[in-house]
Parts: C-alpha cells; structure tokens; sequence
C-alpha cells in the first residue's frame, strides 16, 4: 500500500477524465500517462491535468513503466489494447463492453490469466447503493432463489450525439446500438442478480434513428437463466423524455425488489421494497420529469461510482484478490447481448453456455428447459 502505483490511461475521450479523477483520489497512485492515436489530443488532455506523459501509442506508454492502465478507447480496439497490456504485465482496467464479441472477450480473459495479470471492467452502477441492497437481500435469503426478473431501459439519445462521433451508431465501431452501449450496464446487474444465462429469445429494430444509425435503437428478449428463472428486457434510446432505468426481481419467497434509476446517472434507489416486514415504496417521479440530459451531465454524475470501482480495481491489483467485475465476469453481459442479435437476426432462440439444461434451483424445470 505504501508503495507507489504507476497508472497510464488509454484513449483521451470523455470518459478518461473520469478515469483520473478517480485514480487521482487514491493515496499513493499516480497518473504518469496518457495516449491517444491523435497525439495533440494526449498532449492536450495531460497538459489539462499535470501528467508528465503524452504518447501515440500503447507501446509508448508501458515504456513510461506503469504498473496498471485504463482502456478508455472505443469498443473494437480493446482487444488489442488488453493484449498488449498482458504481455507486459501491466494490469488492466477496461471501459465496458468488455469486447464487441465473445471470440474476441475470451482471448482478452486468457491473456490476462496467462501473464497473471489484474483484469477488470467498469460496470460501475453495481456499486450503487440500491443494487447492493438487493445484491445482499438474494445472498441473504430474504429474497429466496430468484424466479423471475425484468430490466427496463427507456433512455433519450438524439441526432446530436450520434453526429458528435462518426463511430456512434456503427457495427463496425461501436459494435451495436442501446444494448452494447447502453443497457449493457444493467444487463450486467440483472445477470448478477439472476445467475448465470443459458438461452435468450429477442426482436430488435430501429424505429427512429435510422438515418443517423445503422444498428437497433429498439430491443426487447426473454432470457432464461440456468437455475430455471426466466426475466425479460426491453430497452429503447428513442425515449423521450428519459425515464431512466428500471430492474425488478422477485424470488421464491414472495418478495420483489426494484432498483430504479431516475434520473439517468443518477444513483439508484430501491422505489419499491416488497420484503415481508419490511414494506415500502417510492414514487421516482413524484416530483416531475426532467426531460432529455446530455450524455456529458451523466458522465458526470458517475464519477462516484467510478471512483468506488478504480478503488476497488487499485485495492484488488495491491493485495492479489480478483476485482469486483472480472473480465470473465463482464463476458456474461456481453454473452447476453450477442445472443440478443442472434435471435433477432434467426427469429430462433439461442443458447448460451455449458450450463444451458441445468435449472438446480427449480428442480421441476428440468425437462421444460432441457427440452427446448
């Protein structure tokens, strides 16, 4: 702990300052660099912040001699990103999605186990108060084995933001629309809730974006899970207003939990508490809507959390535990989502996974799910 922590940061976008703001929080741990393939922007972005280092390259900045690195970088290249990382020995915390396919997010998950590296992803939202809560009602049986669960997202992403990037909105650079970029964050919290995912059936489309976009705007599945539980999910950027996020679970015992985020960035409040002897609810909209919000005012608004997940990532390198989201922990969501455009695109359902005919904790669904 007393020794000094060398960090690099890769890929000087928007949210690499939330990056360094939270590596800069924790004692003894130094921001030594930054590189970006547009190299004025690397100087600019260190100038900006006092960073000794700005390079073009991610050779350039493991040169620097620094013992973790943020991937800040779009989706596609991350692969290559963590790669290089790994075989350095240089530890490694990655914006989500983990990769834009699974081929490619396991050969990141091996690399890093090969060269016994630190290998995170930021799903910072399961760090929010309300979604430990639930987290720790399922562990503690309060909630019994969860049975079924839905994940709501109605978010507002207009024309501006697709035309502020050219790689917005493209399969070849972002990988996918509102699920791979957005819902992915609560994809990733309702697979923690619900456990492990063996099958999904979906339809997506693009209802309103689709002269700025090529990818969906629009999604909706019904994923089974291996202990038999099943949940659906319906996702939109085509909101308008935003009405944020909503996750609900209901388990074997009765009890349903909701954890609701409104508005978008915000943190996450269990609205609705349906543990016997601990009744309560919350109206999120009770004081109003509050329209459309830019997507640089969410950023902002989670820099705490990202804070609490660097710290996590920092406090996992220095005693040699696995970090709160591993990256074979974030290839579950992103398992999910590809299975969701698979479905989509065959009109079948698709499986996910060795365990696609378990259903242990609903015993009685054995023959229904391993009959599909």
């Amino acid at each position: 702990m007393n020794q000094p922590f060398r960090v690099g940061i890769v890929g000087c976008g928007n949210i690499a300052d939330n990056h360094f703001q939270s590596y800069s929080a924790i004692s003894n741990v130094h921001v030594v660099g930054v590189c970006d393939v547009d190299l004025g922007r690397a100087q600019d972005f260190a100038a900006e912040r006092g960073i000794a280092g700005a390079v073009q390259s991610v050779r350039e900045l493991i040169e620097l001699g620094i013992d973790a690195l943020s991937v800040c970088t779009p989706h596609p290249t991350h692969e290559a990103v963590v790669t290089e990382a790994a075989a350095a020995g240089v530890h490694i915390l990655c914006e989500k999605p983990v990769a834009t396919d699974v081929a490619s997010a396991q050969r990141m998950v091996a690399a890093a186990e090969r060269h016994d590296v630190t290998f995170g992803v930021v799903f910072q939202r399961r760090f929010w108060p309300g979604a430990l809560a639930l987290r720790a009602a399922i562990d503690d049986g309060r909630l019994g084995q969860p049975m079924l669960g839905h994940c709501q997202v109605l978010l507002h992403r207009g024309t501006d933001y697709y035309n502020a990037a050219a790689w917005r909105g493209t399969w070849a650079a972002d990988g996918g629309g509102v699920l791979m970029t957005q819902a992915i964050h609560y994809i990733d919290l309702l697979q923690w809730f619900m456990g492990d995912p063996v099958e999904v059936s979906a339809k997506a489309g693009t209802f309103v974006h689709g002269e700025s976009i090529e990818v969906e705007d629009t999604a909706a599945a019904l994923i089974t899970f291996a202990s038999g539980a099943i949940a659906t999910l319906s996702a939109t950027v085509a909101a308008s207003p935003n009405l944020g996020s909503r996750i609900v679970v209901t388990g074997s015992s009765g009890a349903t939990v909701n954890v609701s985020e409104y508005p978008e960035g915000s943190d996450a409040i269990n609205d609705l508490w349906a543990v016997r002897g601990e009744e309560r609810a919350i109206d999120v909209f009770q004081d109003g809507l509050t329209g459309d919000i830019p997507v640089a005012e969410v950023n902002a608004k989670l820099l705490p959390l990202h804070k609490l997940q660097v710290a996590d990532f920092v406090d996992a390198v220095r005693s040699g535990r696995a970090p709160c989201v591993s990256g074979r922990e974030a290839m579950k969501s992103l398992q999910i989502v590809a299975a969701v455009y698979e479905s989509a695109r065959t009109g079948l359902p698709v499986r996910i996974g060795k365990g696609s005919t378990e259903a242990q904790a609903f015993p009685h669904l054995n023959q229904v799910v391993a009959s599909r």
